[in-house]
């Protein structure tokens, strides 16, 4: 099977040659310039031979035009840090612009997209991450600020959510060219340790919809639900093909996860414990553990997050091949 018809194989829950499998990481440094983005996603691809290729810019990619700074200052991850933020003031929030998609932060997310089209074509589906509209909320005014005009102002956050929901569509409009696969739609508040459900379905669930209904054009669209106490269940129901989570936290195991969602799960190794401090051998280990628990069917062999950029060699090398070894 080509890689494309493993995957669809798999999200219908028939038959397939062997369990697909796919890790991602940041490219922290190289992701602030499009070539070098490029570059290492794509040598990441050819040495591994993953499944898709998950696209992992910073978090501020589709923030800096709003004003924005951060910094790589060695975050385990390759996330990067924020330096300064744009929300001061719950009144801040009804200032944000709907931004031009094709230009700044945006607008070279779309060079790295069109290089990965000119290296891949069709023989790698390639998918690129897009933050929730409060995932983005968050970043522009820290975490704390936002729960705080959250409960105290929601009329403003309001107005910012609707206005980065239209810039977060114009930018998927922009990448109807670019030959993406779909999307990973990364959601990071939909967790009981954060806030409530009633909150997420007032403040992120509408918003999400939107997002997700016009990335509908698109055949692979991966939910990733942050967090160590996921809302599973809540967002089990959104329009995607794979749902990937922190499936050794306190959410469902991948078996349960089946059976919330009709299509694919995607997890089952630990990346701090297992793939960034474990061995080879216990990585295999828990790879054919995932692949038991689900029979090998809707299941697609990943980490429940990025790796850290510091995950041994090795340690990759056995999760890639795992799904050869059974």
């Amino acid at each position: 099977m080509n890689k494309r018809e493993r995957l669809e194989r798999a999200i219908a829950g028939e038959p397939v040659d062997r369990v697909p499998v796919a890790l991602w990481r940041h490219w922290p440094g190289d992701d602030q310039r499009a070539a070098d983005f490029a570059a290492s996603t794509i040598w990441f691809q050819r040495h591994y031979d993953w499944d898709f290729v998950k696209v992992t810019p910073a978090s501020s990619f589709c923030l800096v035009d709003y004003g924005v700074q951060d910094e790589w200052a060695g975050d385990p991850e390759g996330t990067r840090r924020y330096t300064r933020r744009v929300i001061k003031r719950s009144l801040d929030w009804t200032e944000l612009k709907v931004l031009d998609p094709k230009k700044g932060g945006l607008g070279r997310q779309i060079q790295v997209l069109n290089l990965l089209k000119e290296a891949l074509g069709d023989e790698v589906p390639y998918i690129q991450t897009i933050f929730s509209p409060l995932a983005q909320a968050k970043n522009l005014a820290g975490p704390d600020q936002l729960l705080r005009h959250m409960r105290r102002r929601p009329d403003r956050l309001h107005t910012a959510l609707n206005t980065i929901t239209e810039s977060t569509m114009r930018f998927l409009d922009a990448m109807r060219r670019t030959g993406i696969s779909g999307i990973f739609y990364a959601v990071q508040h939909a967790d009981y340790g954060i806030m409530s459900e009633a909150e997420y379905n007032e403040f992120g669930r509408p918003y999400d919809l939107r997002i997700l209904e016009l990335a509908g054009r698109w055949w692979f669209n991966v939910l990733h639900i942050h967090g160590d106490a996921p809302m599973f269940r809540l967002l089990a129901d959104y329009p995607v093909q794979v749902i990937n989570w922190h499936t050794h936290g306190e959410g469902p195991d991948l078996a349960e996860g089946q059976a919330y969602f009709n299509g694919a799960v995607c997890g089952g190794l630990q990346r701090r414990d297992v793939l960034l401090l474990g061995t080879p051998h216990e990585i295999l280990a828990q790879a054919h553990e995932a692949i038991a628990q689900t029979y090998g069917r809707r299941f697609i062999l990943s980490a429940d997050c990025v790796i850290p950029v510091t995950t041994p060699i090795s340690n990759i090398r056995a999760a890639r091949e795992a799904v050869e070894k059974g």
